[in-house]
C-alpha cells in the first residue's frame, strides 16, 4: 500500500481555470504593455538597459569563445521570465491603480529572501524555477555544440566558423538540423513557462501548479500561444540584431505584455494572493 506522502506525490495538484482566446490576442498583450511602458518609462526601459549590459558583457568576454558565448546567451534568454519579475510587478501595480516606484521593484527582488517555503508558493519557488530554466539552456548548449561537432565537415570554433560552415553552408541541412532541434527542445520549455512565472508572483501556488497551469494555458490555446512564441523570438531577434540596443524596448515590451498573457488565460482568484499574510500552521 502506498504511503501517503508516495500517493501526494501522483496525485495532480489544484490548478487555476485557464481560458481560451482569439488567435490575435497576443497583439493586444503588446499594445497593452506600450500602455505600461507609456506609465512607468524609466522604471521599464531600466530593466531594458540592464539587459543590455548584461549581453554586452557577455558578448567582451565570449566574442572569440563561441560556445561559450553561446551558452551564456541562452541562459540569458531562457531565464528571461525571471528577469522580468518586477515588470510584471509594475503591471500589476498600474493594473490595481497603485503606485508603481522605485521601491515596488526593489521589495520585488527581495521579499523571496524571508519566505522559502515552496509548499506554499513562496517567493523561493520563482528563483528556483529560475534555477530550473537555467539548467535546461546549458542542457541545450550541450546538445547543440554535440550536434554541430559530430556533424559539420570543419571544427567550428568563432562565431564566424558557425556562420560559414552552419548557417550559410551550400546544403543548409546541418543548420536546418539545428533549428530543428533547437525548436523540439525549446517547446516544453515555452510551454512550461508562458504564464508560470507571473503566476507565482501573483499568487501563492508552488512550481508544479505554475507549470502544470502553463501547459494548461498551451493546450488550451495553440493558435495563440503558437502566435505568441513567434512574436517574442522576432522580437528577441530583432533586439539581439540592433546590436543589443533593440532590447532597451523589447525587454519592457515583453515583460509587461507577458503579465498581461497571464491575466488574460488564467483565473487564479480562487488561490491565496501573495499579498496575504501566511497563516501560521496548525
Amino acid at each position: 500500500m502506498p504511503t501517503c506522502q508516495t500517493a501526494c506525490l501522483f496525485t495532480p495538484p489544484p490548478l487555476a481555470p485557464v481560458h481560451t482566446i482569439s488567435w490575435s490576442q497576443p497583439l493586444v498583450w503588446l499594445s497593452r504593455a506600450l500602455r505600461d511602458i507609456a506609465n512607468a518609462p524609466l522604471m521599464s526601459m531600466a530593466h531594458g538597459l540592464v539587459l543590455i549590459l548584461i549581453g554586452a558583457a557577455i558578448l567582451t568576454v565570449g566574442h572569440n569563445r563561441f560556445w561559450l558565448m553561446t551558452g551564456a546567451l541562452s541562459g540569458f534568454l531562457v531565464v528571461g521570465p525571471l528577469v522580468a519579475t518586477s515588470l510584471y510587478s509594475i503591471s500589476r501595480a498600474i493594473e490595481r491603480g497603485e503606485t508603481a516606484n522605485w521601491n515596488l521593484i526593489r521589495t520585488t527582488w527581495t521579499q523571496w529572501q524571508s519566505c522559502h517555503d515552496t509548499g506554499r508558493g513562496g517567493y523561493w519557488c520563482m528563483v528556483k524555477f529560475g534555477a530550473l530554466l537555467a539548467l535546461a539552456a546549458t542542457g541545450w548548449v550541450l546538445i547543440s555544440a554535440s550536434l554541430i561537432t559530430v556533424m559539420s565537415p570543419v571544427q567550428v570554433e568563432t562565431l564566424q566558423d558557425f556562420m560559414t560552415h552552419v548557417v550559410l553552408a551550400k546544403d543548409g541541412q546541418l543548420f536546418m538540423q539545428w533549428m530543428a532541434l533547437g525548436s523540439f527542445l525549446a517547446a516544453p520549455i515555452f510551454a512550461s513557462s508562458v504564464v508560470a512565472m507571473p503566476l507565482m508572483l501573483d499568487r501563492r501556488v508552488t512550481v508544479r501548479q505554475a507549470v502544470l497551469t502553463s501547459w494548461s494555458v498551451v493546450l488550451a490555446n495553440p493558435v495563440p500561444m503558437a502566435l505568441w512564441a513567434a512574436l517574442i523570438v522576432l522580437l528577441t531577434l530583432l533586439g539581439l540584431g540592433s546590436y543589443l540596443l533593440g532590447l532597451l524596448v523589447v525587454m519592457p515590451l515583453l515583460g509587461h505584455a507577458s503579465w498581461h498573457a497571464y491575466r488574460d488565460l488564467v483565473d487564479a482568484s480562487a488561490f491565496p494572493s501573495r499579498d496575504e499574510p501566511i497563516e501560521p500552521a496548525a
